[in-house]
């Protein structure tokens, strides 16, 4: 099964508001083993729609589209795809009441246009909302699936979740899907690819393997299909665990763990605390880190030390240390990461100072040029990284970096200069 999504707004094209809803039910289709064919963003414009639908149609068995049915004259999403399926509107007693009783308990008045929401085409079946007025709706015509749905997130995930995926489900035949994560760090794509070409090499056709890249983390995807759920799982996990034994340094988790919640439950099992003393990545470290619930048992707080002054006053950095280094320098790092652990008065501390760009860098040190140390009590590791000259990726690659040597730094691990 194929399917294409069409993402309707004037807002999205325009970077006004920022497209996650196609990020979403990509991610819900390929766990049932559905093909994403094209995900496309138009204008809500009744032409546009038109010409949208016709070419997904050549395309694909589902077309979902999310976006332009809100009840005022510029949403015009409802009318077109009704008109395009040569369709009617109707009033759907059940959804009006639902609009009625959403608005009767928020005390606030039911307008006609309100009422407006209730109208849906004859032929389809609704899929309730149950997060806010417009409801989704499924057309089955020669063949193919067209589902319409609001824009507004959090609503567009409730029908995904509770319309959507179980009806597609019912249309699928008994082959099982199951889907593995390994997750990795501070390895690049290739360098994985090279390590476990002959594991990848090995794979029978029912099970595949993808490379997820990001900025410094890449996810080992391990897909497989077949009838019997039980001897699959073990299939996959026979190639899993040979991944993991020879990929053990730079495995930082499995499923949807993330490096925060990885660092969480390392500090957890010790019943230690961290904390940071953040220059150049300015509390974006401890940003990541509360990310994670219950990071308060742990996380003890952040120093962001911009500046000399305050390093010296916040860190206990020597001012000699500053004026005969530069604050972007071992000397530096390093007491920076001694003096977190000192005056936060934790187990562990990550220290970052770097020149994250687009100015500032000289010829000994380049914009992307980041120092980051761990430390606690006895000891203090400190590595000089060449990010690039993307302020935004350097920071986040500062943050994901940080997290890594915290990781090695706890377990024990090589963190080789």
């Amino acid at each position: 099964m194929k399917a294409e999504i069409i993402i309707i707004g004037d807002e999205i094209l325009n970077g006004t508001t920022l497209d996650t809803n196609s990020q979403f039910i990509a991610r819900q289709l390929e766990a049932l083993n559905i093909e994403v064919v094209r995900r496309s963003t138009i204008k809500d414009r009744r032409e546009a729609i038109t010409q949208a639908l016709f070419e997904a149609e050549q395309r694909a068995d589902v077309i979902i589209t999310t976006g332009g049915l809100g009840p005022t004259k510029d949403d015009i999403t409802k009318k077109t795809i009704t008109e395009y399926l040569d369709d009617e509107l109707v009033m759907d007693e059940e959804v009006l009441e639902h609009v009625q009783t959403f608005f009767a308990k928020r005390r606030k008045p039911l307008l006609d246009i309100n009422r407006l929401q209730a109208l849906v085409p004859k032929s389809s079946l609704v899929l309730h909302n149950q997060m806010g007025t417009a409801p989704g709706t499924w057309t089955e015509k020669n063949g193919k699936v067209y589902v319409s749905m609001p824009g507004v997130p959090f609503e567009m995930r409730y029908i995904v979740e509770n319309g959507i995926i179980p009806k597609l489900r019912e249309r699928l035949d008994d082959n099982c899907i199951i889907h593995r994560y390994v997750h990795t760090v501070g390895v690049g794509e290739s360098s994985l690819a090279q390590q476990i070409a002959h594991i990848e090499d090995s794979l029978p056709e029912h099970i595949r393997l993808a490379y997820l890249p990001s900025p410094g983390v890449v996810k080992l995807r391990l897909t497989g299909t077949g009838k019997d759920e039980k001897r699959l799982l073990e299939e996959i996990m026979v190639f899993e665990n040979q991944m993991k034994e020879l990929l053990s340094e730079v495995i930082f988790g499995y499923g949807e763990e993330t490096l925060s919640s990885a660092i969480g439950k390392l500090l957890t099992d010790r019943r230690a605390t961290v904390g940071t003393a953040e220059s150049c990545s300015s509390g974006y470290i401890g940003q990541l880190i509360t990310q994670t619930p219950g990071s308060s048992t742990y996380f003890e707080g952040a120093l962001v030390t911009y500046s000399y002054d305050i390093k010296e006053k916040l860190l206990g950095v020597k001012h000699e240390t500053l004026i005969e280094h530069g604050a972007v320098s071992r000397e530096t790092i390093v007491e920076m990461a001694v003096g977190g652990v000192r005056n936060l008065k934790v187990d562990y501390v990550i220290a970052t100072s770097g020149i994250a760009g687009p100015g500032g860098g000289m010829p000994n040190k380049p914009v992307g040029t980041v120092w980051i140390a761990v430390a606690n009590k006895e000891r203090v590791v400190a590595k000089k990284f060449l990010f690039g000259s993307d302020r935004t990726r350097n920071i986040h690659l500062t943050g994901v970096m940080g997290l890594d040597m915290l990781r090695r730094f706890i377990l024990g691990l090589p963190i080789r200069e």
